[in-house]
């Protein structure tokens, strides 16, 4: 148990290290020696997430902040989202954040739907299943 949450450790940093550059699975699973089905296995028993939607998660949530933070154009911050265009950036971000981007800057007020992801002491705690639970009924 312990050498997985190591494996989920470093995917956790892999994934935050490179967040803004075209990653996936199968980067990832190179990057860190596992197959992305063993990854995608443990990295979900560890955190309540698949590796897939915990990036997209922490992407939009980025993108949220620069929303509200800065007064880059909503095309560039697709883009930095990993997105190829605005329409299926704002169709993502809409499932998550519940308004469309432009709505949500023009509300002016951050709200951090997924935070990174630190496995310390318990990783199964409650109250954390429980959240990401909730991330996931919004996000569906």
């Amino acid at each position: 148990m312990e050498r997985q949450k190591d494996i989920v450790k470093q995917v956790l940093n892999y994934m935050e290290d490179n967040m803004e550059k075209e990653i996936n699975v199968d980067k990832i699973a190179k990057s860190v020696g596992y197959s992305k089905f063993y990854l995608n296995r443990i990295f979900s028993e560890c955190t309540g997430i698949t590796i897939y939607k915990y990036l997209q998660s922490r992407r939009l949530t980025i993108a949220a902040e620069k929303l509200v933070e800065s007064n880059e154009p909503i095309t560039q911050i697709a883009y930095e989202a990993g997105y190829d265009s605005q329409q299926s950036f704002s169709f993502a971000f809409k499932q998550l954040y519940l308004y469309p981007p432009k709505t949500y800057r023009s509300m002016g007020a951050f709200i951090p739907k997924q935070n990174r992801i630190s496995l310390c002491g318990n990783f199964y705690n409650t109250k954390y299943i429980m959240f990401i639970s909730e991330i996931k009924e919004m996000a569906a």
